[in-house]
């Protein structure tokens, strides 16, 4: 049962990506579709904590004693939502799931090698390793899909590449969130008052920036006529989304709950893309894609189980 919600909670991920892309073409912004998305997630999580008895009281006490980074969740997941809807309309639905994979990673990687955020200290071992360059090969496999597209003038290729970095940054920062938001759900005892607190300090920050992008640019032009109904579902998925991979973890384990969310994330990033749902431009899921993936598949699951 775990593993079939690991699934469609996985499936979320790009569907969020693509709502949150078309609540971008009703609010003017990606900054403000953040906003938007943030202001529904913190509401529906304070709906939820109303409804389980936890209340809204904020831990202060535990986490007075909690080095200053326990706050930056939030922020990490701004830069990863954001990133998100701008990467959406460049690179496509199945490479903005796949290329932040890459980001989250090698995030891992470097989390677990060190010890970073509290985590457990894992040894690089060469299957671990090898696992990362399995990974890679499968990201440049489907990134090669893409500039074969580019090169028949859908896009610049150069342009591409830069947007693919970006992925891969924040796929990063989405590592760093999940970290920080495991350790602040072990200090506070609740992965549903863990989740509150890394969407309240997002939500903050996102009202100031949007305050600021308004003093300087001014009021952003805003989408005329009627949109669906699921355009205003994004905040709802990423909430399930933060939520669902802090409450997995500690039944399924760190690794076996990300490659869970992989697997969803990236057959739906692909079936998004091949049928053009949601908005998203119609990209056929070829064989040397599919190839691609599997292959990150592979080395997700070398990285993350041995």
């Amino acid at each position: 049962m775990s593993i079939l919600l690991g699934i469609l909670v996985g499936l979320a991920l790009p569907v969020q990506t693509s709502v949150n892309n078309k609540l971008r073409d009703k609010v003017g912004t990606p900054y403000n579709s953040s906003l938007v998305s943030f202001i529904i997630s913190t509401v529906f999580l304070a709906c939820l904590l109303l409804v389980t008895g936890q209340g809204f009281h904020l831990p202060m006490d535990q986490l007075a004693g909690e080095p200053f980074w326990v706050w930056l969740g939030g922020l990490c997941g701004v830069v990863f939502l954001t990133a998100n809807v701008i990467l959406l309309t460049k690179l496509g639905s199945a490479e903005t799931v796949i290329l932040p994979v890459l980001g989250q990673l090698l995030m891992g990687l470097l989390v677990d090698s060190l010890g970073l955020f509290r985590a457990q200290q894992i040894p690089l071992t060469p299957l671990r390793a090898g696992g990362a360059v399995l990974v890679l090969a499968g990201v440049m496999v489907v990134a090669w899909s893409g500039q074969a597209a580019a090169a028949q003038g859908q896009r610049p290729a150069g342009r591409l590449w830069l947007w693919r970095i970006v992925g891969v940054a924040a796929g990063m920062f989405s590592a760093t969130q999940t970290a920080i938001n495991g350790h602040l759900g072990q200090v506070v005892g609740s992965p549903l008052t863990a989740s509150m607190v890394s969407f309240l300090v997002g939500l903050a920050a996102l009202v100031v920036l949007c305050a600021v992008l308004r003093v300087k640019q001014g009021p952003p032009t805003l989408g005329q006529g009627k949109f669906p109904w699921w355009t205003w579902t994004g905040g709802l998925l990423g909430a399930v989304y933060v939520l669902a991979n802090i409450y997995l973890s500690g039944i399924l384990g760190t690794g076996m709950t990300v490659i869970i969310l992989l697997v969803g994330a990236t057959a739906g990033g692909a079936v998004i893309d091949h049928f053009g749902l949601l908005g998203a431009a119609r990209k056929s899921l070829t064989v040397r894609k599919v190839v691609g993936i599997l292959g990150m598949l592979a080395g997700a699951a070398a990285i993350k189980l041995f």
